[in-house]
């Protein structure tokens, strides 16, 4: 059985669009933390560091998982979807439901 294409393309621009619509809205998480001990408790700062430390993580995967949507789309272009990136075999099917933006067969990826 063969990767439905257009399910896969689908699926892919609909997480990236999700994707870009949670960046566009996360702007005031990624701001400096005010250190100012007059303004504001030592508490609040390290609840705030912490709240910032996420929000920075969060962007990080958020960026990588676009790049590998990207990645994906790409592929689908160029006739390579579906394949492994480490050794060229076809990546399996229920796997690719999964996560249409997986580059390697099940193998390559424990390996």
């Amino acid at each position: 059985m063969a990767v439905d294409l257009d399910t896969a393309k689908s699926r892919l621009l609909e997480r990236r669009r999700a994707l870009r619509e949670l960046e566009a809205g996360r702007g005031e998480e990624r701001q400096a933390v005010e250190l100012d001990q007059t303004k504001v408790g030592r508490l609040s700062r390290m609840d705030a560091l912490q709240r910032q430390a996420m929000a920075q993580e969060t962007e990080r995967r958020r960026r990588i998982d676009l790049q590998k949507i990207e990645a994906a789309l790409a592929r689908i272009e160029s006739g390579d979807y579906g394949y492994c990136l480490s050794c060229g075999q076809e990546i399996g099917v229920k796997r690719l439901t999964f996560d249409p933006a997986l580059p390697t067969c099940i193998d390559c990826a424990r390996g």
